[in-house]
């Protein structure tokens, strides 16, 4: 993408004091940086990625690649701790569960990445700012998360975007552990929330909340509950004199059901919500070239986690300088892009395209 250098106005006669602050010239170039997963024919990081493997095509025109490499990664952890107490009739999101998942996926990244975390409830809060330090970041997991009866999820993709920014290029990462619905009353509609996570250009992995809330409801079948009765319950039992107080010739079972209107309202709209953000979470991953996972138990939660701390740690950073010059592009121009593997066993995928920037410098 346009990088601006910073050189000296004009040259000084006498040495710069290193503290002093110089007027900058900027300098135009061009070069389009593309995060690029690349995976064996056994779904694991190939180490031997190199130029000749790999086709670019920008709207449909083949590019030449420059380079190829692999950077240490940066990874923006966010985490729903809200709505816990959801229309479901009980838990939807566990914070227990998110933690484990959070640090799962830590645990499993690679030495040398960059980790910051985010939780997101009644308000968004930086929990850990950047750092390298595995331990520092874990600890935080451990005794900051806190749950919230709010989510807001759109507040938190806005603030995501803010803590990229900054990051080199091709080497974001962010990975939502969410179900996506958002409480009404955040500062951001989801709209804008998701153009400027796309404008950031990071690849977004999401374990989502989704299906894991409709099975514990499958289960659960809320609203119903069923087992042995009391005696006292038992309307034949308690008026029957040739028994002892107390006592009952057998168990006797039964089923109660409670009907709550307002309940019903709330957990039918949230169904709705469910369904919605499911598609939305799932564009958000595709678009930008990372992945949503849909796990349906604690199990394949934490499994997902190690699948996702896996896909980061198998991308690479592709440059080319784009055949039609982005300065002669409308600013905020999309270009649709495609990666092809040239190369037997060897998968590739990457984001569906880039939005042309607005300033030469972002």
């Amino acid at each position: 993408m346009p990088v601006l250098a910073q050189q000296p106005a004009r040259p000084s006669p006498t040495p710069t004091p290193p503290n002093e602050e110089q007027e900058p010239v900027k300098i135009f170039t061009e070069e389009v940086r593309l995060p690029v997963i690349a995976l064996n024919q056994y779904g694991h990081y190939d180490p031997s990625l190199e130029v000749d493997d790999i086709l670019v095509l920008e709207d449909g025109v083949a590019q030449q690649i420059r380079s190829v490499r692999h950077l240490p990664a940066n990874v923006l952890l966010v985490l729903d701790m809200g709505g816990e107490l959801s229309g479901m009739g009980g838990m939807s999101k566990l914070t227990g569960l998110t933690r484990a998942v959070a640090i799962e996926v830590l645990n499993r990244l690679q030495e040398g990445t960059q980790v910051a975390v985010i939780q997101f409830g009644n308000s968004v809060e930086l929990i850990q700012p950047w750092t390298q330090d595995k331990e520092a970041a874990r600890q935080k997991l451990k005794t900051k998360l806190l749950a919230a009866k709010r989510s807001r999820f759109s507040d938190a993709a806005a603030e995501a975007t803010r803590h990229l920014s900054d990051r080199p290029e091709g080497t974001r990462h962010v990975v939502f552990i969410t179900d996506g619905v958002d409480t009404p009353g955040g500062k951001i509609d989801r709209e804008e929330a998701i153009k400027r996570l796309a404008a950031v250009r990071a690849t977004v992995h999401i374990i989502s909340y989704t299906e894991f809330v409709r099975q514990k409801k499958s289960d659960r079948r809320a609203g119903v509950s069923g087992g042995q009765m009391p005696p006292a319950s038992d309307p034949i039992t308690a008026t029957d004199p040739t028994l002892p107080p107390g006592t009952t010739r057998s168990p006797t079972f039964g089923v109660s059901i409670r009907f709550d209107p307002a309940m019903r309202r709330r957990r039918k709209a949230y169904e709705v919500d469910l369904k919605k953000s499911q598609q939305v979470l799932t564009t958000i991953a595709e678009e930008t070239g990372g992945r949503i996972f849909l796990p349906k138990s604690s199990e394949q939660m934490i499994a997902h986690a190690r699948d996702a701390a896996r896909e980061i740690g198998a991308e690479y950073v592709v440059t080319y300088r784009p055949k039609r010059p982005l300065s002669e592009a409308p600013r905020g121009e999309y270009r649709r892009v495609e990666v092809a593997s040239r190369r037997v066993g060897l998968s590739l995928r990457s984001r569906r395209g880039y939005v042309v920037p607005s300033e030469p410098n972002e």
